[in-house]
């Protein structure tokens, strides 16, 4: 009997839904006729509380569609949205890589150090780095009037000479490789000889004395220009940047930076400079 009950009920309660799941549907398609405005308006109250819950569990549902409907066009549009902003960052970086040229082409004019010596600009095609070698490749060369040992400038001195001169093109030995040695002056006249140290950027200078007066931090060097030397005399090198003599050393140990901006050699001026013959050759 108790059974019997429990069936009815819950028989009833499946009735009672189809029936509000029937109206909901009615109602939310505002397609009601006039035999259904009846029904519901006497149904009204006892199914409110039971539609009311159904609408709750289907408006998510019908969201999550309508979501599901619409997702193709907003992925599209956050592509073509993604696409534009992609582009205007590569505008905005050929605009910054071309003010770098210009910039840097504007630094080689007039570069007070070369006098009137006559110069070609040339645009670097190719870095080269090991261990100990820092060389670039250059877009000019013997056709330009380049030839082997001609110094090479940037803004702010000496970047390297010309170690090998091809047709279209040279290859320079920057003065920060391992190979690279430069005749130097400083302080009224004292000579050293500036070395490269190799990818560290850094120089070194060698047969400076103990105490030799005028050396201290901030002091530059000259390419010193002497009889039979291959680079003019004037051209800023390096710049101290550390020295001490150890207890019984024959010589300072001194640290250099390179005077030019061994990072920013997009352009160099190739100096059309050879040395004076040597008397009697």
């Amino acid at each position: 009997m108790a059974k019997s009950r429990r069936s009815r009920r819950t028989l009833t309660l499946v009735v009672l839904v189809v029936i509000s799941l029937s109206i909901v549907s009615l109602d939310l398609n505002g397609r009601t006729h006039s035999i259904t405005s009846g029904v519901k308006s006497v149904t009204n109250s006892v199914f409110s509380p039971l539609r009311g819950a159904v609408v709750d569990l289907l408006s998510p549902i019908g969201s999550f569609f309508a979501g599901a409907i619409h997702y193709g066009a907003v992925q599209s549009e956050n592509e073509k949205l993604a696409a534009a902003l992609a582009k205007l960052k590569i505008a905005q970086a050929e605009k910054g890589f071309q003010a770098t040229q210009l910039r840097d082409l504007l630094a080689l004019e007039h570069l007070p150090f070369l006098n009137a010596l006559k110069t070609v600009t040339a645009q670097t095609t190719q870095v080269n780095t090991s261990n100990f070698t820092m060389t670039i490749t250059v877009n000019k060369g013997r056709s330009d009037g380049i030839q082997v040992n001609m110094p090479v400038v940037g803004a702010g001195g000496l970047v390297g000479q010309v170690i090998q001169a091809f047709h279209h093109s040279s290859v320079v030995e920057l003065i920060t490789d391992g190979q690279s040695k430069v005749g130097v002056t400083f302080a009224n006249g004292v000579i050293a000889l500036a070395d490269g140290q190799g990818p560290s950027a850094s120089m070194s200078a060698d047969l400076v004395p103990p105490h030799t007066p005028g050396l201290k931090k901030g002091a530059i060097m000259y390419t010193s220009g002497e009889n039979g030397a291959t680079l003019p005399a004037g051209i800023p090198v390096a710049k101290v940047k550390s020295f001490h003599a150890s207890a019984g050393a024959s010589q300072e140990t001194i640290a250099l930076t390179p005077e030019a901006d061994m990072s920013q050699l997009a352009y160099v001026d190739i100096v059309i400079w050879a040395p004076a013959p040597s008397p009697g050759s």
